[in-house]
């Protein structure tokens, strides 16, 4: 079996954040492993957010985005890294899933039907997302809805069937220690490419 292609992708916004370092202790590990990595910082990509047509009209695509198409093709894994804001993705993430993932490339949309058939099949995902509460506290009071979104509603939607969750708080007021025993995992996952 040939040595895993994985996509890292960074939705924070912060590049001296938490999740700049969890992003390289899981390339760290990966590239152990043998696997091909590549990261993609969605805060370095030059695009505008702003969906501004829906799908009404075409919104032509950055080269950014264009890159970014091409490496969520290639890789067979991908890693999806940012801080849980207001039980969601951050505004810059929400606006490249919009920009990127488009009928016909992510989905294609069955004519005269409300149905659609996934694109980017044969793929599995791992979410490492952080947070301000505990794990337990995010999953039971609020039912993880930002889990419920990336995986259901948006990596399920587009052919990416297995998807696990990581789930990292809380980060605010944590200790070093915490933080390192947190690296060291997702190092740990790098190296399985899980």
């Amino acid at each position: 079996m040939s040595p895993k292609k994985i996509l890292i992708i960074n939705g924070h916004p912060d590049k001296e954040s938490f999740n700049f370092a969890l992003s390289n202790a899981y390339k760290i590990g990966a590239e152990q492993s043998n696997a091909t990595v590549k990261v993609l910082h969605i805060r370095e990509l030059n695009f505008n957010p702003n969906l501004q047509f829906g799908y009404r009209k075409r919104t032509e695509l950055e080269p950014d985005l264009i890159e970014a198409q091409h490496l969520l093709k290639w890789a067979d894994h991908w890693v999806w890294i940012y801080p849980v804001w207001w039980s969601a993705v951050p505004a810059l993430m929400k606006g490249f899933l919009d920009r990127v993932l488009l009928p016909g490339f992510a989905f294609q949309k069955r004519e005269h039907s409300l149905f659609s058939d996934p694109c980017l099949t044969g793929k599995t995902a791992r979410i490492i997302c952080t947070l301000d509460q505990p794990a337990w506290y995010y999953r039971w009071v609020y039912g993880s809805p930002s889990h419920r979104a990336m995986k259901k509603g948006t990596l399920n939607y587009i052919g990416v069937k297995k998807v696990r969750i990581t789930t990292i708080g809380p980060i605010r007021l944590s200790n070093e220690a915490y933080r390192a025993q947190w690296l060291k995992r997702i190092e740990k996952l790098g190296q399985q490419n899980r």
